[in-house]
């Protein structure tokens, strides 16, 4: 990874301020952020962090996208989470971080030392709160993910998966969607990503994109981009029954 200099961004200024853990912070506790705080950026492909390398410093994805993955003894793989900007990277009080973190473009991470920012949370009720808030949000996606990979059909997780990635992309842009309207996603994963991500082949997901596309759910513009005319049509079609908001 590449270092970059502590001032290439201003955290009023930064592009996920109101997302990311620093988003309930007000402008003496940026400053305490701005003294502590450094830039990496990765090239998509390169690795991050490895499972059980030592956690040195905590992270927030700035630029980018990068994947969470565990690899098993036999070395299968299967990926457990998608970081997008905003998301953090490490937990206090641990001390290795627990996954495989691997960008799939280029990425910028904006970093704490990890000393230092746990005792930034100790000092700073309003990081540490955004923090447990952050923590519990992952928690319930978590959980919503576990019924997804366990009990939804290929289609409906494939229609899950865009209904997820397209709220996440709009809390992102701080925006959201009339009931009905159209949302246009830019994949940060290939299809062959998405299908580790969803514990299917790839055949079998192609397969759900076409047939989401044949009945006029989606609408592929590329590789990468997807236009949802009719978010709502695609939330039932995922069977989401939870009050979620058309774009939260």
């Amino acid at each position: 990874m590449k270092m970059m200099s502590k001032t290439d961004v201003a955290c009023a200024d930064c592009p996920i301020r109101h997302n990311a853990v620093c988003a309930q912070c007000e402008s003496d506790e940026l400053e305490v952020l701005e003294r502590i705080k450094s830039y990496t950026t990765a090239e998509s492909g390169e690795t991050l962090f490895r499972a059980t390398d030592r956690m040195t410093h905590f992270c927030s994805v700035v630029e980018g996208a990068a994947t969470m993955s565990r690899t098993l003894p036999d070395g299968r793989r299967q990926m457990v989470g998608l970081l997008l900007p905003g998301d953090f990277i490490g937990r206090p009080g641990r001390t290795d971080y627990p996954f495989d973190i691997e960008a799939i473009s280029r990425v910028t991470l904006c970093r704490f030392e990890r000393a230092r920012f746990e005792r930034l949370i100790a000092d700073t009720p309003r990081v540490s709160a955004r923090l447990l808030q952050m923590t519990l949000d992952e928690l319930d996606a978590a959980r919503d993910w576990a019924v997804v990979l366990g009990r939804l059909t290929a289609r409906e997780k494939v229609a899950s998966f865009l209904v997820s990635l397209a709220r996440r992309m709009a809390h992102l842009n701080g925006g959201g969607a009339r009931p009905g309207a159209k949302v246009i996603i830019d994949l940060p994963l290939s299809r062959d990503e998405m299908a580790d991500h969803l514990g299917l082949t790839i055949e079998t997901t192609s397969r759900q994109i076409s047939a989401l596309k044949r009945d006029g759910l989606i609408v592929t513009d590329g590789a990468r981009r997807i236009e949802i005319p009719d978010f709502d049509a695609l939330v039932d079609e995922a069977g989401d029954d939870e009050d979620g908001g058309t774009l939260a």
